[in-house]
């Protein structure tokens, strides 16, 4: 195979609100944390041990305004996208580098506390810029499997 992949899928919960930054031109990109956890039984102890690692999510124009406007702090959602290293120079003149995801798709996974809100979207990025490829994913289950 001479390709190579970056690709990345992630259900996690909200760590504060969505930031938004509004460019010049019109766009805008919304930043939020993202924490995935890890649990498992420690052989030593015997007891339950959690992980929880915090991911830099970052989402681009019209998808950023609707995490924006119905994305809360603790929420459960599924991004896909890529992962991206980005070069920076701090105040000092140091080199720092950031690892964000880049966000392509996201569902949101919790539903809403108020049942007299708006309907919460089940949405993609790219279904609002693409509907053609809106159809849902069936669910596979172990029977589909070729193996």
């Amino acid at each position: 195979m001479s390709g190579t992949l970056n690709k990345v899928m992630l259900i996690g919960h909200l760590g504060d609100e969505v930031k938004m930054h509004y460019f010049e031109g019109g766009g805008c990109v919304g930043r939020f944390p993202l924490a995935t956890n890890e649990t498992y039984v420690s052989k030593q102890t015997n007891q339950r041990v959690t992980n929880t690692e915090w991911h830099n999510i970052v989402v681009r124009n019209k998808g950023a305004e609707v995490c924006e406007k119905y994305l809360t702090k603790g929420d459960k959602v599924y991004v896909e996208g890529r992962i991206k290293t980005r070069k920076w120079q701090d105040e000092s003149g140091n080199d720092r580098y950031s690892t964000e995801i880049q966000v392509s798709d996201f569902t949101f996974l919790s539903t809403k506390r108020d049942p007299e809100a708006a309907p919460q979207p089940n949405t993609t990025q790219q279904t609002q810029q693409n509907t053609q490829n809106a159809s849902p994913k069936p669910a596979s289950s172990d029977d589909d499997l070729p193996f």
